[in-house]
């Protein structure tokens, strides 16, 4: 960890979940087209600027903003606080450490009130909110929904140089650690984190940052997931699919990753694990593991590790992206030096045998499969 954050005399907002996102979009027609006609998600209020979604069981106004606008990137990581006077938390503890905080009695969207948006010590724009507007909740309205329904935003995932350094931080914020990926010699890859008794509500994924790696919404059951990928191969749209259908190994929910019009990447996810008690064991993975990112051992794309979204100050600016120096993730399982394995055991001599895993296993893993 390099310049860590200091940690607040002031005590952080009481964080309840994930909320919604904001994503500014180039083409708000062909945006719409794919998150509302093909992804099934609400239109609660649009206009010719914004649309305002959200998924089948969510009664607050949206959990996705769609905004017109001349850069793809994100304008809010938003979570709702448990009390109004959370917020003043909020204030508190970002005014502390230094940052950049706005509040807007009437919120910084339609159907939220009250709310604090910050730049974060790791420059991303995060927002805290109570008072909302409620909607109907449409989990009883089976005539709605497609076999591919998104039924709740799940979590978001975000790209950071110091991966430590962000955990330590958002620790200090209430999160909890469920997973990681690490190495023999300590370097930190990857860390999910929990506000909500799921696996995570973000992740911190190691790589230049600060950029946005993707927005998750859970389906109901693996089925659903599969339904998307039909659906999307019936209308001809399947380069919309990045990676998968496939079950993580951390996390150990089935998972799909698609690219919506301007490259956001979107995860569909079902069926991780309670994680609410409180000596809930953290799970490490070994980083050489090949069944971390694919339960099943399938390759894991260069994009998935390479490609993110921007991220935006609040005034609207893209942020400026720093470099990770740490050694990358795909660095170390794709280089011509790295290894991997499928059983611990195979780990001590992956480094001499450069087909500890069978050839065809071995396309994310050594460079020159890959060419």
């Amino acid at each position: 960890m390099t310049d860590p954050i200091p940690t607040p005399l002031a005590p952080p907002p009481d964080i309840l979940r994930c909320a919604y996102m904001e994503l500014v979009v180039t083409d708000l027609a062909a945006s719409r087209n794919f998150y509302v006609d093909v992804l099934g998600l609400v239109v609660t209020e649009e206009d010719d600027d914004v649309v305002y979604l959200r998924s089948l069981e969510e009664f607050i106004h949206h959990n996705l903003v769609l905004r017109k606008g001349p850069t793809a990137a994100v304008a809010a990581f938003s979570y709702r606080v448990r009390s109004p006077e959370e917020l003043d938390r909020a204030v508190a503890f970002y005014t502390e450490l230094g940052c950049r905080v706005e509040r807007r009695a009437d919120g910084f969207t339609r159907g939220i009130g009250d709310s604090v948006r910050v730049t974060d010590p790791l420059g991303f724009p995060y927002e805290f909110f109570y008072d909302v507007e409620h909607v109907e909740r449409l989990a009883w309205r089976y005539d709605l929904h497609t076999p591919g329904a998104l039924v709740r935003l799940d979590h978001f995932n975000q790209v950071t140089p110091d991966v430590p350094r962000a955990v330590k931080y958002m620790e200090d914020l209430g999160f909890r650690v469920t997973e990681d990926i690490q190495d023999a010699e300590g370097t930190t890859y990857a860390a999910w984190m929990r506000r909500k008794p799921t696996v995570h509500d973000t992740a911190m994924t190691g790589g230049d940052g600060p950029r946005m790696h993707h927005v998750a919404f859970a389906t109901h059951e693996k089925h659903n997931i599969i339904a998307i990928c039909d659906k999307l191969g019936a209308l001809r749209r399947s380069d919309r699919i990045e990676r998968g259908p496939g079950r993580h190994g951390v996390s150990n929910a089935f998972y799909l990753y698609l690219r919506d019009p301007d490259g956001h990447r979107v995860e569909i996810y079902t069926q991780d694990y309670y994680t609410g008690d409180p000596d809930n064991p953290v799970v490490t993975w070994d980083v050489h593991d090949n069944q971390r990112r694919d339960w099943w051992g399938n390759p894991v794309v260069p994009s998935w590790y390479t490609e993110a979204s921007l991220v935006l100050d609040l005034d609207g600016h893209p942020q400026p992206v720093v470099a990770r120096t740490d050694t990358s993730e795909m660095a170390v399982t794709i280089g011509a030096d790295g290894f991997s394995y499928t059983r611990p055991e195979d780990s001590a001599r992956a480094e001499a045998e450069a087909d500890v895993l069978p050839s065809w296993k071995q396309g994310e893993y050594k460079l020159g499969h890959q060419l």
